[in-house]
């Protein structure tokens, strides 16, 4: 007898310890370049220490790409003797091609995959995921549930400070006048995923004291008017930051559950070494 659901993610999300033990979430890892080098974002390929390190002493600029068709074709293929679905949940389109990867890799084995467009990443991704084995468990419907995590992407908030403007300059994100100015009056752009899953920068700040000030202002409006009780914080390669943040925000919520990440790999690579993202999610308003 086959199993009812499998669950697919890729590595822009948070690969939770509880997904990587789980038996029926299947991770799928984008792919990291520099140069002619290839490393699979596995977090064994190529580890966070290395990757940083590789940053800043590689002449190449570091790129990703997504896992190809083939790729999901082959999962799923094995898949469809075991499950009679699957539900996959993805990084933004507009910002990732993972996501048509996926469902064309589907299409090419005849397997009945639901796709879930997060419009986000990171935590935003693995929230939704993690919400889902909970509707599973509830008993609904793989359709149920695809229907439920869609009408819920629009409950993530999250405030993202970039930490390195140099790696977004690199990147073509930011001119060299803007690089420039940012670095000499030691601007902190903060930008957001928005509810149409668009990168957009929402305001700058000109010291980490004022940044910090910044996330919680909005952490604490929210927790104020909805109860938030569970806050996710990101960071590359950041840790002392992130724990400041997280003791700050236990100050007006002292009995919050935070979670403190690293960013994955494939997001380090464009955000950049510094950056601090700051997540949530406000209570469903279909339940």
């Amino acid at each position: 007898m086959k199993k009812p659901i499998a669950w697919i993610m890729d590595t822009t999300g948070y690969v939770t310890e509880q997904f990587k033990s789980h038996p029926d979430v299947y991770i799928v890892p984008l792919n990291i370049h520099f140069g002619s080098e290839e490393f699979i974002d596995d977090g064994i390929d190529l580890s966070n220490d290395e990757l940083y390190a590789r940053m800043k002493s590689s002449k190449d600029f570091p790129k990703t790409s997504q896992p190809s068709a083939g790729k999901f074709a082959e999962l799923y293929e094995k898949l469809k003797e075991e499950y009679e679905c699957a539900i996959a949940v993805h990084a933004s389109a507009k910002l990732s091609g993972t996501i048509a990867s996926s469902m064309t890799g589907a299409e090419m084995t005849d397997f009945k995959v639901y796709t879930v467009d997060s419009l986000a990443l990171s935590y935003g991704l693995s929230g939704l995921l993690d919400r889902g084995l909970k509707l599973q468990d509830q008993g609904l419907s793989a359709e149920e549930i695809t229907q439920r995590l869609e009408q819920e992407t629009t409950d993530f908030r999250n405030f993202i400070l970039i930490g390195n403007l140099s790696q977004l300059y690199k990147g073509g994100r930011m001119s060299g006048a803007q690089y420039y100015i940012g670095s000499v009056l030691k601007i902190k752009p903060i930008v957001q995923l928005t509810e149409k899953g668009e990168l957009e920068p929402i305001d700058k700040v000109r010291s980490h004291k004022k940044a910090l000030a910044y996330l919680l202002d909005r952490a604490k409006a929210d927790h104020e008017q909805y109860g938030i009780d569970y806050f996710q914080i990101m960071h590359g390669h950041i840790p002392e930051q992130a724990e400041e943040l997280k003791t700050e925000l236990l100050k007006f919520a002292p009995d919050a559950e935070v979670l403190i990440g690293n960013l994955s790999s494939s997001l380090a690579v464009h955000a950049g070494e510094g950056t601090l993202a700051f997540m949530w999610r406000r209570p469903p308003a279909h339940v």
